[in-house]
């Protein structure tokens, strides 16, 4: 007959078996998920210079080229400032952009500081956008990170801590939530 710790032992050894292929499938997925959102970027990237392209070829207005963009709000085309093949472009920041032009990875990024009740570091945001925690995703997210200040979409007030630029609509202005000071 077997014990009851014997039979606990087995459990246990096959519960920690089944949380290893758990473990080893989700960071399979992470790594497929990480490379179809770059794939899906890029075509992102590619389709919308592609429609600018033939929009500036032929002359026609930006309206001619919808059939070629995602719906989206009505918004003014993006000029990227240096054209580079294959590299993927953060528009500068100005009146009536929205996240919408931003690419997929810096999008999230942007949304996720906008959530968020206070400044943000890099470690925090990386597992939010859905990337593991080490120490390459966390020093590839600070670069874009500042990026993104560089652009003015977020403001980096104490180093290494990211908050908007911009309010939200209908929002307060990330500075004046700063000014008011805690009165926790």
């Amino acid at each position: 007959m077997v014990s009851l710790i014997e039979e606990l032992e087995t459990r246990e050894a096959a519960a920690r078996v089944r949380v290893e292929e758990l473990k080893a499938e989700i960071a399979e997925l992470t790594s497929r998920l990480a490379g179809e959102r770059e794939v899906w970027s890029r075509l992102r990237v590619t389709r919308e210079t592609v429609a600018q392209v033939l929009t500036e070829l032929s002359g026609q207005d930006v309206a001619e080229t919808a059939p070629l963009r995602e719906p989206v709000a009505a918004e003014a085309p993006v000029e990227p400032e240096v054209r580079v093949a294959g590299a993927i472009m953060v528009p500068h920041w100005r009146e009536g952009l929205t996240t919408d032009v931003l690419p997929d990875v810096y999008r999230d990024i942007v949304e996720v500081i906008a959530d968020a009740s206070g400044p943000m570091q890099a470690k925090q945001i990386v597992p939010r956008i859905g990337l593991p925690p080490v120490t390459a995703k966390i020093e590839g997210t600070r670069g874009k990170l500042k990026r993104l200040v560089e652009r003015g979409w977020l403001v980096e007030d104490q180093p290494g801590r990211f908050t908007p630029a911009h309010p939200a609509p209908g929002g307060e202005s990330p500075n004046s939530r700063n000014d008011k000071g805690s009165s926790l």
